[in-house]
């Protein structure tokens, strides 16, 4: 046989190893596959935002369900401290032989239970007797003239109330005005 010449190699670009450094062709994605990336990705991007919406509304829902009940509810503590003043009325009128006195001293242990009812739920009692007239919490029915300050309450036709300081009811008074030259 023929011994054919051998052919050398072309030399090669070492790396630091020693070892011969391949040579990577830089091909470009193609446009189809960056379309499906990018559709991908948007689609990702959809199904987040289609948790999210339906996440908020659930929120949205739940808050309203939560407003509804609390509204309806409101007075569920006050009604619970209401029930002995109502059974403690219903004890008085049920006693056959009640004579003034324990009827009277019946009344008055309603009344402390009610007060106490009220100071449970923050309901307070607007007395302005002597105070200045304020529009805000007064309703003034009537003006004397009288010596003195004026817009002053003289007299409380009636105690308003006001529900953690909000007023429920505005007290009715009459009021002093300056006497007339």
């Amino acid at each position: 046989m023929h011994d054919t010449p051998a052919v050398p190699e072309a030399p090669q670009p070492e790396t630091g190893a020693g070892q011969p450094q391949a040579e990577a062709p830089e091909t470009m994605p193609s446009l189809e596959a960056l379309l499906r990336q990018a559709e991908l990705k948007a689609e990702e991007h959809h199904d987040a935002w289609l948790r999210a919406k339906a996440e908020t509304d659930n929120l949205r829902r739940r808050a309203q369900e939560d407003i509804a009940k609390a509204h309806k509810y409101a007075a569920d503590k006050f009604a619970a401290e209401m029930l002995p003043v109502k059974d403690s009325l219903e004890a008085a009128l049920a006693t056959e032989n009640a004579t003034v006195e324990n009827l009277k001293s019946g009344v008055e242990l309603t009344l402390r239970q009610l007060t106490a009812a009220f100071d449970k739920s923050g309901l307070a009692e607007i007395n302005p007797a002597g105070e200045k007239f304020d529009p805000h919490r007064h309703q003034a029915i009537s003006a004397i003239e009288e010596d003195g300050e004026p817009n002053r309450v003289l007299q409380v036709l009636q105690k308003g109330y006001a529900l953690h300081e909000r007023i429920v009811r505005p007290a009715l008074v009459i009021v002093s005005k300056a006497r007339s030259a």
